[in-house]
Formats: structure tokens, sequence, C-alpha cells
């Protein structure tokens, strides 16, 4: 990318998913144009958008830094033209060129397989003006370029730097991302896409290949825990997204393992892992045909199909919360110090004395301590004012309590009875 425009709604303001872009585009390191939309609506706030996006970092031309801000309408068309024209500008400032008279490079923005017509990607000319009839080497495969269609479905003769283009003739689906070159012949070609396909296997040689070296990887002891996840998706562009978002939510107490992905219906070998490994299917504008959704319900396998990647993020970080140890609170309750001990046996404890602090209630436990040294634990049994079982006992009060403990405990006077609640709250992610 050599320049981003940023699309922000003027009535909902700055998302998520936009912090989301703006990051991606700073690491980049490329120019931003921010698009402020929905400008005709009547609960459009300009100067919110304008605070919260410096927030974020982007701070536009009229508050002084060195972004531009576009008021647009995509319903009325207010703003585009302008828009467009500043595209041009901030390319023309920048020296955003490109040489036209070279062999075409750039890169895969998509793909997907069609019925009939095989691997189908899109991609988009860099340098150089791709044709009809190239040699062309994508990753790790490569092919006599068959068909050259704009992304609107018209058949063209080629396409210069900027262009996207949608080509067929490929050996294999390429990756998403994946760079490609035009070279002068089939067999340079080949020779290309057979090295690149051995360093790729080089590099992923320590990597999963069999399904009981994964099973041996999930079962093995971790210090995290983890959620297994098989991520679907309808093109590779999409997979990719979903895989990286996936990444974002990992935490140190638990994190997403995506054991199997891939681009196209939900299938067999997908409901056979999930199966074996407990994980849970994940579809990104992803189907599942009729008899895999049976079959899903009589193997007890998840199957979560997803039409907006926060929602589907959302619902992993749901399944990730259910992971995490719950979060303790204890609450102090109350004091008492020790005036006489009754009994003591292994379990119990029965003894008098003053509340200091707080109050004393049940149902509670105990923290017993001496000279501010914690002897044990223990579980309060009963309260008695007198010969009197009593629910509760004040500052003030002097009254006997039973303590039910694990292990003998030798109480004597002077000792500190602190009282106090436990209860467990479930985290989110």
């Amino acid at each position: 990318t050599d320049l981003v425009v940023i699309v922000v709604a003027a009535d909902d303001g700055v998302k998520p998913q936009t912090i989301e872009a703006i990051k991606f585009a700073n690491n980049a390191g490329v120019k931003i144009i921010v698009a402020l939309n929905k400008i005709d609506k009547s609960d459009a706030n300009e100067n919110l958008v304008k605070q919260q996006l410096s927030d974020n970092g982007i701070v536009i031309e009229e508050w002084g830094g060195d972004t531009v801000i576009m008021p647009v309408s995509a319903k009325t068309k207010q703003g585009v033209p302008e828009l467009l024209d500043m595209i041009l500008l901030v390319a023309d400032v920048e020296e955003l060129k490109a040489d036209y008279d070279v062999p075409a490079t750039g890169l895969v923005i998509e793909s997907h397989l069609e019925k009939g017509r095989g691997p189908i990607p899109t991609i988009l000319v860099e340098e150089g003006t791709l044709h009809k009839g190239d040699n062309i080497v994508i990753g790790t495969t490569h092919g006599k370029i068959r068909s050259l269609e704009s992304t609107d479905g018209k058949q063209i003769d080629e396409a210069g730097p900027a262009t996207p283009a949608i080509i067929t003739g490929l050996k294999e689906m390429p990756e998403f991302g994946d760079k490609f070159e035009v070279v002068e012949n089939e067999k340079v070609a080949r020779v290309k896409a057979e090295t690149e396909h051995r360093s790729h296997s080089q590099e992923n040689k320590s990597g999963i290949s069999t399904s009981g070296e994964l099973m041996k990887m999930i079962s093995k002891h971790r210090d995290t825990e983890e959620l297994p996840i098989i991520a679907k998706a309808d093109v590779k562009g999409s997979l990719t997204s979903v895989i990286d978002s996936l990444k974002s939510v990992n935490t140190d107490e638990v994190s997403v393992r995506v054991i199997s992905s891939g681009v196209g219906p939900v299938n067999d070998n997908d409901l056979h892992l999930a199966k074996s490994s407990g994980a849970i299917i994940y579809g990104f504008n992803a189907t599942t045909p009729n008899n895999i959704h049976q079959a899903a319900l009589r193997d007890k396998v998840e199957i979560r199909l997803f039409k907006v990647i926060y929602e589907l993020i959302d619902d992993v970080k749901k399944q990730m919360s259910t992971l995490l140890a719950p979060e303790i609170i204890e609450t102090d309750l109350g004091r008492l110090i020790v005036k006489g001990v009754f009994k003591t046996t292994r379990n119990d404890v029965i003894c008098g004395g003053e509340v200091t602090k707080g109050k004393l209630t049940q149902p509670a436990l105990a923290r017993i301590s001496r000279d501010g040294k914690e002897l044990g634990q223990a579980e309060l049994i009963g309260i008695k004012k007198g010969p009197q079982e009593v629910k509760e006992a004040t500052v003030g009060d002097m009254c006997g309590l039973q303590l039910k403990t694990q292990n003998k405990i030798e109480l004597v006077e002077g000792d500190h009875i602190d009282l106090f609640s436990r209860q467990t709250k479930e985290r989110t992610i």
C-alpha cells in the first residue's frame, strides 16, 4: 500500500476496527487520508471524530497535524470528487510513481477456487504491465495467464501499475499476500516455483504433519490454557484477516490455537479433526453443507458461522473466558481477640474473646494469627453469646466461636481470629 484512505462514519465515530486500521497504516509508514463519511446525517459530529482521531495519534491539518480529513457522503456523493482529487494530489506530492515498461510484479490480494476454472486469484500490479499469455510465478505456484479480467468481470488485455485484476491459468491456489513476477517462459516459471516450494517446505519442517503429532502437541503440559479452533473462510484474504485477528486476542493465561484452516465450505476433514481435538469450527462467510451439519450435530461438534469478523472475534473471546481461572475475591468481616480456649481437637476449636473490629457473621472463613504470623485457616461453625447461638457479633461484644480446622491449631490468649468471606467471580477476556 502506498496511500491509505480510512473511512470513519461521522455519526458513529472511531470504532475498534478504525483503531486497528490506523495501527496497520502507521506500522506500514504510509500516508493517511481520512474520509469522514455520512456528513449528510443529522447526528453527524465532525468535531467529536476529529478529537477521537487525535486521541489515537491522527492529528488533522487544521489542528496542526499532517493528516488530511475530507468530509464526504457516499449517499449524496457530496465531497467524493474532492476526495478523489486529494488522493491524486497526495500521490503527486509523495511522488508515488511506478514503471510501466518492465516485467510485471505485484501481489495477491485475494484468491479462491472456482469449479470449472480452478484457482482464481485477484492480483494487484505494483510495477510493469501484466498481459494475457504472460508466464507468471506466484509464491510456490506458477502458470500461464489464460484469461485476464477486471474486478467487474470484463475481459482485458493488460493491467498496469495500481490495477487489480483477476487471472486464471495457475497450477495451484496461491496464498493471500504472495508476491508475483512475470518471467521469460514456462521453464523458468516452473524452476522458480519449485525453488520457492522447497524453501517453504524447509521453513515449515518443524510444523505439525500428522494428526498424531497434533494430538501430542495439544495434550502435552502447557503453562497457558489453549482454545483449539479450526478456521474456515470464503477466500484467502478473509482467512488471513481472521487468523491475524485471533492472534491479537491471546493473553498470558489463555490463547487461541488454530490447528487447521482453509478456504471453502466446512468439510468431512474439518469435522473429523474437530471431533478428535475438541476444537470449535469457526467459519467466516463460509457455508456448511446439510450433510456436514447433520454429522456435526451427531458428533456434537460445534460449528459457528459469522459474516462480521468482530462478532466472530467476540465469540472467541467468550469461549476463551470460560478457560480463565475465576477471580477470587476476599472480603474482611471482623476480628476477635482470643481471651480463652475451651476445647482443642484435631478438627475443632472452641474459644472465646472480644470483637475488636467489624462484625462477625456466618457463614465465614477464619484466618488465625499470632504476633502477625498466620497459624492456619478454619471454617466458622457457630457463634455464641453466653448459652445462646447467634448469627452475628459486633465490636465490643464478648462471644464464643466454634471453628472447624483441617489440622490441629493450639490457640493461646491474645491470638487474632480474622473472619472473611471468599467469593469467585467469572473473568472475561
